[in-house]
């Protein structure tokens, strides 16, 4: 285990009285309600761990919550870094190094995105089915500090196909409707054009967003299984005529949250 990790895990772990999380999630921008599900809480601001990230931009709560949801012992990270605000891709990922120190098997994330494919309409859930990586990063890169894990790593199964058996069975059972496509990940923090837009569906991509790729490449070095889940809080550019801005993502996001917790909340206990 890499020091600063090690750290970062130890400082955790005296916080928590021996609670061992099953299940990690990562929330993205506007859905940090989700932590809402977690029954008797503990909360770890990002600010107070030694070596973890600090977090920059509104709707990114940047708190590590820890408690039951739905039966299974469950770890909440409110909140991201991203590329554009200047980090390293180390700095991205650096939570999924401690989802892995602390023995989780099961990291679900979740984003905000632009819908790219046309039948797609704000406040609808994407099941992620693959991933296409526009941020001209790996976090494997350099063999990832050392760490001794698979530098060369298969790529097919990004995205477990049990767990998204599991979760749009959930989703049938909650009457819940959920899409499924292909989740593009882009540099940020400008909006994409409409002509690049055009170019991510020629590709095959069904929403775009800034974040989320680098995490999976990640978790899959770790042997952790993973779920994406993509909140559509707004039409890419081009989509329709309206201008993009974060604040819509941040109202969709929270709009959108009950029906995910409802979603998680099913799902977690099926797993």
């Amino acid at each position: 285990m890499l020091p600063a990790v090690k750290e970062s895990k130890e400082f955790i772990e005296s916080k928590l009285a021996g609670f061992k999380p099953d299940v990690a999630i990562i929330v993205g921008s506007g859905l940090s309600g989700i932590a809402a599900s977690l029954t008797n809480p503990v909360t770890i601001s990002y600010a107070d761990i030694p070596n973890f990230p600090k977090l920059s931009v509104p709707g990114h709560a940047g708190q590590l919550l820890f408690g039951e949801c739905a039966g299974k012992k469950t770890m909440v990270l409110c909140g991201r870094k991203h590329l554009y605000e200047g980090s390293s891709v180390a700095e991205v990922v650096y939570p999924v190094h401690i989802v892995d120190a602390l023995g989780v098997k099961v990291l679900i994330v979740t984003n905000a995105a632009g819908g790219i494919n046309p039948q797609f309409n704000p406040g609808d859930l994407m099941l992620i089915e693959d991933h296409i990586n526009h941020l001209g990063v790996n976090p494997l890169v350099g063999g990832c500090n050392g760490d001794g894990g698979i530098r060369f790593l298969d790529m097919t199964q990004a995205y477990s196909t049990r767990l998204r058996e599991k979760l749009e069975k959930a989703a049938e059972e909650q009457q819940i409707p959920i899409r499924r496509g292909v989740y593009a990940a882009t540099l940020g923090p400008s909006y994409e054009t409409p002509a690049e837009v055009k170019a991510f569906a020629w590709q095959g991509a069904d929403a775009v967003g800034m974040s989320t790729v680098p995490e999976v490449i990640l978790a899959r070095h770790h042997n952790i299984e993973v779920l994406g889940i993509s909140c559509i809080t707004n039409l890419a550019a081009g989509i329709s005529n309206k201008k993009l801005s974060h604040e819509e993502v941040l109202e969709v996001g929270k709009n959108a949250a009950g029906k995910i917790i409802k979603l998680l909340e099913k799902f977690l206990a099926a797993l």
